[in-house]
């Protein structure tokens, strides 16, 4: 295998010359193919980023408008809690107004009672004490009294009982 010289530099310029046609077919029909399926890459890759980065903002914003919400909702918590104590405090002491003054009034009620039945007892026991006055008298005196005597000595024994 003699290779001479001249073979070899003209096997060198064909290959180069066949490289350098491919290089020319690729950049005229294919280089433009390839570049932008490498662009189009690039282009999605940098918007899915993109896409990452505005979904991870909306995240965050979405978390601290929720604790924003949480917060306002703990302290409308309090409130409301604040304004049951306060109804309830206010509601006890309505309560405990009205039964004392319940307790005022039905211990009222029962002085009015004892001091009925009081009046009544002594109304009844004025009766039956001049009853008792007039029969004691009559047999004391072994008379009968007329209509007025009767009345005279019963009313005499009342004023004398009312003074004791």
């Amino acid at each position: 295998m003699n290779i001479t010289i001249g073979e070899l530099i003209g096997n060198f310029i064909l290959v180069a010359g066949s490289f350098l046609l491919l290089l020319v077919l690729i950049k005229k029909f294919a280089w433009g193919n390839i570049t932008s399926i490498f662009e189009e890459r690039a282009k999605k890759i940098s918007d899915d980023i993109d896409r990452a980065e505005e979904a991870r903002k909306q995240a965050e914003e979405m978390a601290q408008k929720r604790e924003e919400e949480l917060a306002g909702s703990r302290k409308e918590a309090s409130t409301i809690l604040e304004n049951a104590k306060e109804t309830a405090d206010k509601n006890k002491a309505t309560i405990l107004a009205d039964a004392a003054a319940e307790a005022g009034r039905l211990k009222e009620k029962a002085k009015q009672e004892v001091a009925q039945s009081k009046v009544e007892a002594l109304t009844s026991l004025k009766g039956e004490v001049a009853d008792l006055s007039v029969e004691l008298a009559s047999k004391i005196l072994a008379q009968e009294l007329d209509e007025e005597g009767h009345s005279q000595l019963i009313d005499r024994y009342i004023d004398k009982l009312g003074d004791a």
